[in-house]
């Protein structure tokens, strides 16, 4: 709930500074977030922000790979811009140290063994990882592991 305050916190700084472009995407996110809360019927936490927030940056960027495939680069370039605009208000990132050494302690934690046991790792990684890392990357590195 503090996330969702803060960005409302940070549309007002945007307002007074006469930041057209960050404030037009802080309403989008604040609609997606409002739409969101509209269809579950109560407050959003601060994990279900994140999962839009993460939603929104992928959704920007495979418009902006759209775009450059077929020649539009201005638009490319500003869903780009859009992304790393919405990028600010993630966690800092964890390390592939700290990716490895997370990863390691779930699945000695769950005792999987297989990728049977995948859906019950990913799930925990989930809880503890998100909007720190890219979970389709984190995924690659579950197979692997739980492959090998």
């Amino acid at each position: 709930m503090a996330l969702k305050q803060d960005i409302q916190t940070d549309m007002k700084t945007a307002m007074k500074a006469g930041e057209k472009e960050r404030l037009s995407v802080i309403r989008m996110l604040l609609a997606a977030l409002q739409i969101r809360e509209i269809e579950a019927r109560e407050d959003l936490s601060d994990s279900d922000v994140l999962q839009i927030i993460e939603k929104q940056i992928k959704q920007r960027m495979d418009s902006a790979k759209q775009f450059a495939e077929a020649g539009r680069d201005d638009r490319a370039a500003q869903e780009k811009v859009e992304g790393e605009i919405l990028r600010a208000y993630l966690p800092e990132q964890l390390s592939e140290g700290e990716l490895s050494e997370m990863l390691a302690e779930v699945i000695q934690s769950t005792g999987a063994s297989s990728m049977k046991d995948m859906g019950q790792v990913m799930a925990e990684l989930r809880k503890r990882a998100q909007g720190r890392t890219d979970m389709g990357v984190l995924s690659g590195l579950v197979k692997a592991r739980l492959a090998s």
